[in-house]
């Protein structure tokens, strides 16, 4: 009994034995770990201790850096937008985006840094000839000649550049009417009064010779053709012929014959004519026929004359502005009065086949386009001083709201995109002729 006693006792110290013995293995394991742990540590911090700037640029993913460059690059650029230094029609926007396309060449043509090292480079060029943009001229006794400053833009081009200390010379139809009157009491005596249609070839030529006698202390720097006029917005079969004459006669040949004239003052000053034109001339507009033509012969002359007079140092630029209130639409009264002339004209046919509900429809055209259109002028004044006093003005400047997207839209995307925009936003089939109704 005593045997079997000892032998389960010395059997029990084995096992405690093993025990220890495996507990001493894992606490060697965990020395040895630990050992290694520390001489790692060692290691890194001596590799630390000899990291060099370029070998720390080694450890980022180059795709990541060509990021990060582009992205600050983008950001500068939106940031101009958004500031209003750029225009998205604006050339340099087309310059920009070959830079990015230049990042893609950098990246897979050029190896390792070196294409990135280029990239920056044309980044920081790009920026600086950027700024260069961005320039403006000193005002330094420039004289403007601004067409049709009875009202709307002209009336507000005047006191805008007369603020800026310009010699103002403001062409009206009318001496005495309301807004000649209030530019009399609101600006300076460095604004001037001139009588100028711009149909009439004698008032013109008056204009000239009084303008030209007042250039001893001053050169003509801008001419302005801002005179414009609507009448009225109804189908092109309806609208009479004397309504296109008329616009062609202001809207256009009337530009024409202003820039004609003064031409020789502006070569002397190497100065700029400032067409205001309409998105209307570049993006037809059911309704518009007569006062679109108009201004699509402006758009056409003014890119000509453009390149014509490069080589005189002359710059040409053209204004294409959306919708703003100004009168360009007349009064209610005078809508009507022209609703109901145009339709007494018509033939007994057409009248049948368009019916009177269909015209007096119009009526809600033109309380929505009054009501609608935004009543600032801030946009039109920027670009046009931009136009006459940046060192590298915009060929072409589309202010308001929509003025960009549209003509985008109509030159790049189908056909059909661009009339279902154009009735959505105009509502041009809201409203049919009483012939089509009844079927």
């Amino acid at each position: 009994m005593a045997a079997e006693m000892k032998t389960e006792d010395l059997e029990d110290m084995l096992e405690r034995l093993r025990n220890i013995n495996q507990t001493l293995d894992t606490m060697t394991a965990i020395l040895v770990q630990t050992q290694d742990s520390m001489n790692s540590a060692v290691q890194c911090q001596d590799y630390l201790n000899k990291l060099t700037i370029m070998d720390f640029i080694d450890c980022l993913h180059l795709p990541s850096l060509y990021f990060a460059f582009t992205f600050l690059y983008m950001t500068t650029i939106l940031h101009k937008l958004l500031k209003g230094g750029l225009k998205p029609e604006s050339r340099c926007i087309w310059n920009l985006l070959l830079v990015v396309i230049g990042e893609i060449v950098c990246f897979f043509i050029l190896p390792g840094y070196v294409g990135l090292f280029l990239l920056c480079l044309v980044f920081l060029l790009s920026l600086a000839i950027l700024r260069k943009f961005e320039e403006f001229l000193p005002v330094n006794n420039k004289a403007l000649l601004i067409t049709g400053c009875d009202s709307g833009i002209g009336k507000a081009l005047a006191k805008h550049f007369d603020k800026l200390g310009f010699t103002v010379f403001a062409g009206v139809l009318n001496e005495k009417g309301p807004g000649p009157e209030d530019l009399r009491r609101s600006c300076s005596e460095r604004l001037s009064l001139i009588l100028l249609d711009v149909t009439d070839t004698t008032q013109i030529a008056q204009a000239y010779l009084q303008v030209k006698a007042c250039m001893a202390d001053t050169v003509l720097w801008g001419v302005v053709n801002n005179a414009g006029v609507l009448e009225y917005i109804t189908d092109a079969e309806v609208l009479p012929v004397t309504i296109y004459q008329k616009n062609m006669a202001v809207n256009f040949f009337g530009a024409v014959q202003v820039s004609k004239t003064f031409l020789p003052l502006l070569r002397h000053s190497k100065g700029r004519i400032i067409n205001i034109s309409s998105m209307a001339g570049v993006v037809p507009v059911p309704g518009f026929s007569s006062y679109g033509a108009s201004k699509a012969a402006l758009v056409c002359f003014t890119s000509v004359l453009r390149q014509e007079l490069f080589k005189w140092g002359i710059k040409v630029i053209n204004i294409q502005p959306a919708a703003f209130k100004t009168n360009i639409f007349g009064t209610i009264e005078e809508w009507v009065y022209n609703r109901t002339q145009i339709f007494s004209s018509l033939s007994p046919e057409i009248k049948n086949d368009y019916g009177e509900e269909y015209f007096i429809a119009s009526d809600d055209k033109w309380k929505k386009m009054t009501l609608n259109s935004p009543d600032s002028l801030q946009p039109i004044l920027n670009d046009v001083y931009h136009a006459l006093m940046a060192k590298f003005p915009e060929h072409l400047y589309r202010p308001g709201k929509g003025a960009w997207l549209i003509p985008f839209i109509h030159t790049y995307f189908p056909v059909h995109i661009n009339d279902f925009l154009i009735d959505m936003l105009f509502e041009t089939n809201k409203y049919y002729p009483g012939a089509l109704k009844n079927k």
